[in-house]
């Protein structure tokens, strides 16, 4: 039986963060996901990454079924894959509550996002730097998020890609209010301002969350530095 996803309120306006799994201690997962959890952290982004399509090999499905017990955050499962609607079924099982695919590795996205949408899942689109904008025209009002990527997918630690935030600034005024904007990639405090500025709503953290002393302080940094202190709901 599929497990019901968490639930994801898409209406209230407010910035998210979504610290990313891959900046975490792996040694001690179950304590590394509860700090977060209890510090404030919106989302979990899952990076998953199979070898073929990018060039790492992360983690997938036996990971995420495993922590999916100690982590009450929903599971924002970034597939980097090649034939993701091959695994969709899976990635709901192990707990994925939703799945963002890169339109890269799909001819038509529009038969994906029905199967994503008849498993229960939110739905999102990654597009990689050097993909435009205008390959989501197709299917850009039947996704709930869309990925701006700000680095080049596939390894950790790059430094964000500023002139990626012009993508963003023209994906924001084409999206309805129940819908995301994410930026993924090299996100922190030095720059989590103007990724806010240019329209995004949702950031992927790594580093700056996972590795900070005090992740509730780190956090509220990067709302206050967002521009959002205060006004993120409880």
């Amino acid at each position: 039986m599929l497990r019901p996803p968490q639930h994801d309120d898409l209406r209230l306006p407010r910035l998210r963060i979504a610290p990313s799994l891959l900046a975490a201690d792996f040694a001690r997962l179950a304590d590394e996901l509860q700090r977060i959890e209890a510090a404030g952290a919106d989302l979990l982004h899952l990076d998953v990454m199979d070898g073929h399509y990018v060039p790492n090999i992360s983690f997938g499905i036996p990971v995420i079924e495993k922590i999916r017990g100690a982590c009450g955050l929903y599971f924002d499962t970034h597939l980097m894959i090649m034939e993701p609607d091959r695994y969709a079924e899976a990635f709901v099982k192990a707990g994925a509550d939703g799945i963002t695919f890169h339109t890269e590795v799909v001819r038509d996205p529009r038969p994906l996002i029905d199967r994503l949408r008849r498993l229960g899942l939110g739905v999102g689109v990654s597009l990689n730097p050097r993909t435009p904008v205008t390959a989501l025209n197709d299917c850009l009002a039947d996704v709930d998020l869309v990925n701006v990527m700000t680095v080049e997918p596939g390894f950790g630690g790059q430094a964000f890609m500023s002139d990626m935030l012009e993508k963003v600034r023209a994906l924001g005024p084409r999206l309805r209010p129940d819908q995301r904007l994410e930026v993924d990639g090299g996100l922190n405090r030095d720059n989590i301002a103007q990724a806010v500025a240019a329209g995004a709503d949702t950031i992927v953290a790594g580093t700056a969350v996972f590795r900070a002393a005090n992740p509730a302080s780190a956090l509220d940094e990067l709302r206050r530095l967002a521009g959002y202190a205060g006004r993120c709901a409880e």
